[in-house]
């Protein structure tokens, strides 16, 4: 028989059965599409020179340029503030209140010392450094020891806690020396968990003075909001406090963040309002200063050119506004001449007017409400998220909709469907790949505490495709030439910037993306396995087989096909998919699968079934492809 060529759409549908999606891709992993045509997604490599990995899971990142041409990324984690530049880590997490009058306790040969402070209230596994250090008698330590580190809590009572020291004491002293303890800034829950205890449950749910053994409360992980004001980073503890880091200043990269002056101490999140230079605070306090007067759905902006600056007076234009529609809002992000505010239900565009009003606010949608504050991203005039209603939406203009070819894939349980984990919503991190036209939405799926998916539209190829491609936080191209991301992983221990730590927050590996075909970190080089399998084609009553009649009435006879690679570096596999019915489960092809390099011309097969289906993918490093057209040699052979 002639070879027959069959084209299938770029995409994934995984809204139809495998037998419904002829000429149609249903599944795959670290593939994507360019001109129709799917190919594996480029690698990643480890960032740092000393492969160094950061406490806690990466929660946002927001990189920008110093006046003096330097480039910065700030990366915010559930333990800590950092910088990444010129391809090393700088810790700048603000600092608690003090606490003075600490002792030591050391021992011969031991690198535990044991630090004395009555009534302390540092919790095991909280960050601190030392200053004003005066060191404990006959231990050989040097003040530096003690101040150039960051140490964890551990083994804490009322009254002491142990921390490990760079090295064995040299001598055994007990209350000596002195110190005071500086705590790193609490930023909050590594996981989103129920919250437990007291006050976590609703009033008269149970007895008075009862902890609550189950709850319907929720915690939020602990999330930044980052952004810059010229030079300035502005970053934001969600449900907190606001802190700044000048990267202008003398020695900048040796300071720390600190707290921004006169500015409300509890807020979801902040933003800065590009073209007017405006600090926005969302869902924050009516009085400044005053936390109990949080308001999830107030939103105070500061004085132009002025962040400092939030009472509103007659010669500035620095104001408030409350949004109406919603419980709280949940996430914002700058467009071209507006910034789009998400509440848990609606959505409302605030632009900049001029004196007396400053900004006008109206809503544009409703029942499109953010699943969670980092779940959305701008991108060539249009905003894109995902919604806790089930679907995606976008903002042109107006408020749309978007089809998608794998919403209940990406939203439901039932089957073998990877569907999101509602109770982790807040982690859910959207950001746009401009290098390949691409919104990706990394997401954490059912039975998953982290981040272990990736739903990705390609707005190019109008298409849809899903893998597990999981990114705690991630930024585009721009500052850099290609797109930074971070993996977090709950087991691994950090060695970065912290002495003595354990792995009880887990820790953060930095990549940069689309380089090379593997994934290449300090453990060595591993190969991205990538696949993508089709839908069921079988043999129909048209071309040259007119005479037949139905639509899979025939068993199909294939002796051979013609494997079609646009780009093909080192091996790929085929693998023919054969059933009768599609409730049976499918089986390789005899001889399968074919292992296809670039001079490979043809395959000889002996594949019959009714229903037959195709799986190109690579298992090697070095390994990269993209696949063409299909074209096959099929026959009827029976109806049985």
């Amino acid at each position: 028989m002639p070879l027959q060529k069959i084209q299938f759409k770029p995409g994934f549908n995984k809204m139809v059965t495998a037998s419904g999606a002829e000429s149609q891709w249903i599944d795959g992993d670290f593939v994507r599409f360019r001109y129709g045509l799917p190919e594996k997604i480029g690698g990643w490599s480890q960032l740092t020179t000393s492969n160094h990995t950061l406490p806690g899971a990466a929660r946002s990142q927001h990189a920008w340029t110093s006046i003096a041409g330097e480039k910065y990324v700030a990366i915010g984690t559930s333990q800590g503030l950092f910088l990444y530049y010129s391809n090393s880590f700088y810790d700048i997490t603000p600092l608690d209140t003090a606490i003075t009058g600490a002792t030591f306790d050391a021992t011969t040969g031991s690198a535990t010392v044991t630090v004395n402070k009555t009534a302390h209230g540092l919790q095991d596994g909280r960050y601190i450094t030392f200053s004003s250090v005066t060191v404990p008698t006959g231990s050989g330590y040097a003040t530096s020891d003690f101040e150039d580190n960051t140490f964890e809590v551990r083994n804490k009572t009322a009254n002491t806690f142990d921390i490990i020291m760079p090295s064995n004491s040299a001598g055994t002293t007990s209350g000596t020396g002195s110190a005071q303890i500086d705590p790193y800034v609490v930023v909050g829950p590594t996981f989103q968990t129920a919250g437990l205890g007291w006050g976590t449950d609703t009033w008269s749910s149970s007895t008075w003075g009862t902890a609550s053994a189950t709850s319907n409360v929720i915690l939020d992980p602990g999330i930044w909001s980052l952004d810059n004001f010229g030079q300035i980073l502005i970053a934001t503890i969600r449900n907190g406090k606001t802190f700044t880091w000048d990267a202008g200043a003398a020695g900048a990269r040796t300071l720390r963040a600190t707290l921004m002056s006169g500015a409300p101490t509890k807020t979801i999140l902040t933003q800065v309002s590009d073209r007017d230079r405006h600090l926005f605070h969302f869902g924050t306090e009516t009085t400044i200063g005053t936390s109990t007067t949080q308001d999830p759905m107030f939103i105070r902006f500061s004085n132009q050119e002025d962040y400092t600056t939030y009472q509103p007076t007659a010669t500035n234009t620095a104001g408030t506004f409350r949004l109406d529609k919603g419980n709280e809002i949940v996430g914002a992000v700058s467009g071209k001449d507006y910034t789009l505010v998400l509440t848990d239900t609606s959505a409302y565009v605030i632009q900049y007017v001029g004196p007396p009003f400053t900004f006008s606010v109206r809503q544009v949608g409703t029942n499109c409400g953010l699943i969670g504050q980092n779940a959305l991203s701008y991108s060539n005039g249009v905003v894109f998220w995902m919604s806790g209603e089930g679907s995606f939406f976008m903002y042109d203009g107006t408020v749309k909709t978007m089809p998608c070819s794998v919403e209940d894939f990406v939203f439901t349980t039932t089957g073998n469907n990877l569907g999101i984990n509602y109770n982790s919503s807040q982690l859910v991190y959207c950001e746009h790949n401009t290098l390949y036209n691409e919104i990706n939405w990394f997401y954490p799926a059912s039975g998953s505490e982290q981040i272990n998916r990736c739903v990705t539209f390609n707005y190019g190829e109008n298409c849809w495709t899903t893998s597990s491609l999981a990114r705690s936080s991630y930024i585009d191209q721009g500052v850099f030439d290609l797109p930074y991301a971070t993996q977090y992983n709950k087991t691994a221990t950090p060695n970065f910037p912290i002495q003595g730590i354990t792995n009880k927050y887990g820790a953060s590996i930095y990549y940069e993306h689309e380089i090379g075909t593997d994934q290449v970190n300090s453990s060595g080089t591993t190969s991205i396995d990538a696949f993508i399998q089709s839908g069921d084609f079988d043999i129909t009553n048209s071309g040259n087989m007119a005479n037949l009649q139905g639509d899979g009435e025939f068993i199909m006879s294939m002796k051979r096909f013609i494997p079609d690679f646009k780009v093909l570096t080192g091996n790929s596999k085929i693998t023919l998919l054969l059933n009768n019915y599609p409730s049976q489960t499918a089986v390789s092809s005899p001889l399968g699968p074919f292992t296809i390099n670039s001079s490979t011309d043809k395959i000889d097969t002996r594949a019959r079934g009714r229903l037959l289906a195709i799986k190109i993918e690579n298992d090697a490093t070095g390994e990269t492809w993209r696949y063409g057209t299909l074209r096959v040699d099929i026959q009827p052979d029976g109806r049985r």
